[in-house]
């Protein structure tokens, strides 16, 4: 199995790698163009925005090997195929949701309650798909077992949270891309030191490590291209998937190695929403005052 990872791998870092530049013309065509308008653009330049239909083009074309050699080999068994499938399914239905208004918002700016929305239909489609959070045990909070709505909140919020963090947190050139790229290279390495390949998260942390790390070559500073909205909420949106799937209980190891990982992004989040509920401020309204300012 890892050697078919492997080729996952690279083939997700070559197709991203080589649909890039693709993209930068698109950009151009459409108007999914960043323009430093203000004091908050790190860039001096115009940069094209639409490195994310790279990234999941990348992350498509390596699921679609992997689910059909994994077919031929009947090596789809950890979850059994059809609860296998249902998960998968639901979780790139909730990718087309979150992409399709994010692409939108990339060429004409869309208003934070409507990109609200769009991540909060493609939350529900993971829900729906039976991947949710069905127990807490930590020292401070302890629900072993949750009530299925209790359960299936807590779960959007999760889904919602870390999508917008990591959209928060993409501000300079090769930073959310770089920090997803290590949140998925540590799962990977802790997968690998025990021998464990057949989880539907490790096989997209794999596939995931390929795609951001093609696009960060671009992406790197001095960047020629950034994510835009429908690269780093994928990014988003997927981190807190593989976390779900990876943990269905929350423990104290479970909620620490996400937290520490997502550390930076998830404190921006927070500092985020503090700092705008103290000044009356919109939660949707851009300011200057991110860390990576």
């Amino acid at each position: 199995m890892w050697g078919n990872i492997a080729i996952a791998f690279i083939l997700a870092f070559v197709v991203t790698f080589v649909t890039t530049p693709y993209t930068m013309k698109i950009a151009k065509k459409i108007g999914a163009i960043d323009i430093p308008k203000d004091e908050r653009r790190a860039h001096k330049r115009s940069i094209p925005k639409f490195g994310g239909p790279a990234v999941i083009l990348g992350f498509l074309a390596s699921t679609i090997y992997l689910l059909i050699v994994m077919s031929i080999e009947n090596s789809i068994n950890l979850f059994g195929p059809q609860e296998y499938w249902k998960k998968l399914l639901g979780f790139l239905a909730g990718i087309l949701i979150i992409a399709g208004f994010c692409v939108v918002d990339d060429t004409k700016t869309i208003k934070p309650i409507t990109k609200l929305i769009g991540q909060t239909i493609g939350a529900i489609f993971v829900v729906m798909s039976g991947i949710r959070i069905e127990g807490i045990t930590l020292p401070f909070l302890n629900f072993p077992e949750m009530h299925e709505i209790t359960s299936i909140l807590i779960t959007i919020v999760w889904i919602i949270f870390v999508t917008n963090a990591i959209n928060l947190i993409d501000g300079l050139d090769g930073l959310s891309s770089g920090i997803a790229s290590i949140y998925f290279l540590t799962i990977g390495v802790i997968a690998m030191l025990l021998n464990n390949s057949n989880g539907l998260d490790i096989i997209l942390t794999f596939i995931m490590l390929g795609s951001t790390l093609g696009f960060l070559v671009h992406n790197f500073n001095p960047a020629k291209i950034f994510m835009g909205d429908s690269g780093s909420m994928f990014l988003g949106y997927i981190i807190a998937v593989i976390a779900l799937l990876g943990f269905k209980n929350i423990t104290l190891t479970s909620f620490l190695v996400p937290m520490l990982l997502l550390a930076i992004p998830i404190m921006d989040t927070l500092f985020a929403i503090l700092r705008r509920l103290i000044n009356h401020k919109p939660l949707g309204e851009p300011d200057k005052n991110h860390l990576h300012h």
